[in-house]
């Protein structure tokens, strides 16, 4: 049985014409008169008309960027990652060229490639850690074993051992050359933001959102030192720097402070008091006892560690999400939530160049092995390279 036809198909006459002898009357629109498009779509002009900078933009991802690695010997291969669960090694300059990164089922949340530039580490929020093969592209192993997502991956500084942190509190270690479990190091009590290998290689440090650093030895996997209460952070950690040669840690964390921390004592010796909301980054510079900070109270603070003051207190519009030192130059770079990639003069204090392009916050920075490009990762779903030449 058939349905009965609605009202509006009875009274449906077809299609209907006009002709000229149905104009009333012809009215005159003044351009000036008519909304404009930026009206109706509201008046959020933060990325609105700026010029793109960048000498190259890589499109592969089609979600939001959040982390890139610059290959350590090859100064055209980068690799990124996002939350289209995707990560992509890719040439700068080559348009043609882009090897996808599959296997994860959630974000790629942290890339690494190891100090000889031959293997690449791929971190997801599915808990997994992939190894990658730079000469051949290939899937080398896949290192399991986190119950939680991975928040960072790092490579001992002359060996092919990895090191993640998880969301539920562990940390792993891994020989990728075999594809074997090393350690696990267990002992806080939250998700592990923060961690490396000091540069020596002897000794690891986490932090935590448990507001504490864990000091411990990697063979053994014996905790040597807990970092917590006065007059360390009262929120949880954010971000750690090694010094060079191995005797300092910096931490930030989301109460604003930074504390220098001795790492053969596990005491902290200096804190660095002058930001007023979470910190994101940290980087020491490679040539001087200067340490950079950047937070979301939109200041980068460039840092005497002999004194433990700033020497310059650089502002931004937004907050400041990332940084990175340029070779061994007075130059650092930073990320910003407003889009912009700022490069500042560390000795003056003074932002020399600003590079526009993304529409959406900074995520993460890398420098070409050559110290030529610069490469920034943002929300826009899309990463770009900068000339900072320059700059070296």
């Amino acid at each position: 049985m058939n349905a009965p036809a609605s009202h509006e198909e009875e009274e449906d006459h077809g299609e209907v014409f006009l002709d000229e002898s149905d104009i009333i009357q012809e009215v005159v629109i003044d351009d000036e008169d008519l909304p404009h498009a930026v009206d109706e779509e509201g008046s959020d002009d933060e990325f609105v008309d700026d010029a793109d900078d960048s000498v190259h933009t890589f499109t592969g991802h089609t979600g939001e960027v959040y982390t890139v690695a610059c290959s350590p010997i090859d100064a055209m291969l980068v690799a990124t990652g996002g939350g289209d669960d995707k990560g992509f090694m890719w040439k700068i300059g080559r348009g043609d060229f882009a090897q996808e990164l599959t296997g994860h089922k959630d974000s790629v949340s942290s890339l690494a490639f190891s100090a000889d530039g031959q293997l690449l580490a791929s971190g997801g929020f599915d808990g997994l850690i992939q190894i990658w093969d730079i000469s051949s592209g290939n899937l080398k192993c896949t290192l399991e074993g986190p119950g939680g997502g991975i928040e960072w991956v790092r490579w001992h500084p002359r060996g092919h051992l990895v090191l993640a942190g998880s969301e539920d509190s562990t940390v792993w270690m891994w020989n990728a050359d075999r594809g074997v479990y090393l350690n696990m190091f267990s002992g806080h009590g939250a998700s592990v933001t923060c961690g490396d290998f000091t540069p020596d290689g002897k000794i690891i440090c986490t932090g935590s959102d448990d507001a504490t650093m864990r000091i411990w030895n990697p063979k053994s996997g014996e905790n040597i030192h807990v970092v917590r209460g006065h007059p360390y952070h009262t929120e949880g950690l954010t971000a750690l720097a090694l010094s060079s040669d191995s005797t300092l840690a910096l931490s930030g964390s989301n109460d604003g402070s930074v504390h220098i921390v001795n790492i053969a004592t596990g005491k902290v010796v200096n804190s660095l008091v002058s930001h007023s909301d979470s910190i994101e980054c940290i980087g020491l510079a490679p040539s001087s006892p200067w340490a950079a900070t950047g937070g979301m109270d939109q200041k980068l603070i460039i840092w005497d560690l002999r004194q433990s003051s700033p020497r310059s207190i650089c502002e931004h519009e937004d907050g400041v999400t990332c940084l990175t030192w340029i070779g061994t130059s007075r130059y650092v770079v930073t990320g910003c939530v407003d889009g912009r990639v700022r490069i500042w003069d560390s000795l003056l204090g003074e932002c020399v160049r600003t590079f526009t392009g993304h529409t959406d916050a900074i995520q993460s920075l890398s420098v070409s092995a050559n110290h030529e490009y610069l490469v920034s990762v943002a929300l826009d779903n899309t990463a770009r390279v900068f000339e900072i030449a320059e700059y070296r």
